[in-house]
């Protein structure tokens, strides 16, 4: 008991002079671009607090998102409660997940001061733990039909349909509902499929994907902590993406070592399950990369002993050199600390324009651990064969002006039409962004 005492009292003590210190770690940083197969990595810097700086919130008002010339952005829905997730529906109603996971509890004043910086850039809104459908029944664009599908969950998050079983991905559970086209609310509670660890959520949410076949669900799980810092026990079954049966509700471990791979989505033409990765913090502006990969079955993405490949992390103690010399290089980096949390593929033949014909896109959330902003946009990434073929492309962007933020795009989907629709947690709304007529 004194020794939390003695930690509360000292976080106590950095609140009071918390402005302060920011000032003083919140050094100019420059943001190097760290996009592609082969990205930069600096030497790691190490100090007592990482640079922190994140633009304060401010209402749109009469400003909106910028899309590319020859594309329009439209609000569909507007005063939600914090929506993350969003799933198109055959009948092209939007399912919209809203809610916000527990906090971990603080370990250290750099976490409380972390929790700070963080804070200024969230939406004051309590988390709607629901599910809202959003219906353009007359197809111009508008969605007028606007309806409460589940309420009651707890922190929903990754969203799957197959054939007539609506998936969600709960902080502490995968669930399943019955569906049925053109359903407005769900007809019962829904079901347990297996539990999802949910003890301490350093990282809650829980991103979900279904296979073409239905045969199989993937779930990804973030980790614990930065980089182990809590102790490996509590990282049991974590950091990783589960393999989930449908019928049974057994799982398995298909891919482990991704930090926290917040979104996961099927490439169309490969079938190949892909996934973007929120890695590590607090070695310096430009370490280490988040990423888009593949995620292949059985391989080891590095965390916590190593990042980007077998590049050693110096604060893993005690270090596993098998481990290392096992870790998967990934396929596509983004930059560090943007915080990507949506992904989503172009659809064959849906209507995807130009240079945004194929690939993926990826909603990046924004940083908050470095003084220079990055993210805080949807980019393209360009797709050929498979695979990753260019640099990525901006594709929403306006998020931030004049040292401020009107808003923080988290998923992203791609409906039957080739219309993209991002949620957005700060603004607390879905746009929709689609070709120009």
């Amino acid at each position: 008991m004194r020794r939390r005492s003695a930690v509360v009292a000292g976080v106590t003590c950095v609140a009071v002079t918390s402005a302060a210190v920011l000032a003083l770690v919140a050094e100019a940083q420059p943001a190097g671009q760290q996009f592609g197969t082969d990205p930069q990595l600096p030497a790691p810097q190490r100090g007592m607090l990482p640079s922190m700086g994140i633009a304060r919130p401010a209402s749109w008002g009469d400003r909106q998102p910028v899309v590319p010339e020859g594309w329009t952005i439209t609000a569909i829905a507007t005063g939600l409660a914090i929506p993350r997730q969003t799933l198109a529906l055959p009948n092209g109603d939007i399912l919209v997940a809203e809610g916000k996971g527990k906090s971990a509890p603080v370990l250290t004043p750099k976490d409380y001061i972390a929790g700070l910086v963080k804070k200024q850039g969230t939406t004051p809104v309590k988390g709607g733990n629901r599910l809202t459908l959003l219906r353009d029944a007359d197809g111009d664009g508008a969605y007028e039909g606007r309806w409460i599908f589940a309420e009651n969950l707890d922190a929903p998050y990754g969203l799957a349909l197959v054939g007539s079983r609506l998936y969600v991905a709960n902080q502490d559970a995968l669930v399943r509902f019955d569906y049925e086209p053109g359903q407005t609310r769900a007809a019962a509670a829904p079901v347990k499929l297996t539990a999802l660890p949910a003890a301490v959520n350093h990282h809650w949410t829980k991103a979900l994907a279904a296979d073409a076949e239905g045969r199989f669900l993937y779930v990804g799980i973030g980790s614990n902590s930065n980089v182990g810092e809590r102790g490996m026990a509590v990282e049991e079954n974590r950091a990783m993406v589960w393999q989930v049966d449908p019928a049974s509700g057994a799982s398995r471990p298909f891919a482990t070592g991704l930090r926290n791979p917040t979104a996961l989505a099927f490439e169309p033409h490969s079938r190949r399950l892909w996934a973007v990765v929120n890695e590590r913090d607090e070695l310096g502006p430009d370490l280490v990369p988040d990423y888009l990969t593949s995620v292949r079955e059985g391989a080891f993405y590095g965390w916590p002993y190593a990042y980007w490949g077998p590049n050693v992390d110096p604060r893993v103690r005690p270090q596993d050199s098998e481990k290392v010399k096992t870790t998967v290089r990934p396929d596509y980096a983004l930059q560090s600390h943007s915080a990507p949390l949506g992904l989503a593929f172009t659809r064959p033949g849906g209507g995807g324009a130009g240079p945004f014909a194929e690939g993926a896109f990826v909603g990046l959330h924004g940083s908050w651990n470095r003084k220079e902003p990055v993210g805080y946009k949807v980019i393209f990434v360009p797709f050929r064969d498979g695979r990753p073929s260019g640099p990525p492309l901006d594709f929403v962007t306006g998020f931030q002006a004049d040292g401020r933020t009107m808003g923080r795009p988290v998923g992203v989907t791609v409906d039957a039409k080739g219309a993209v629709i991002v949620a957005d947690d700060l603004s607390n709304t879905v746009w929709r962004v689609v070709p120009a007529r």
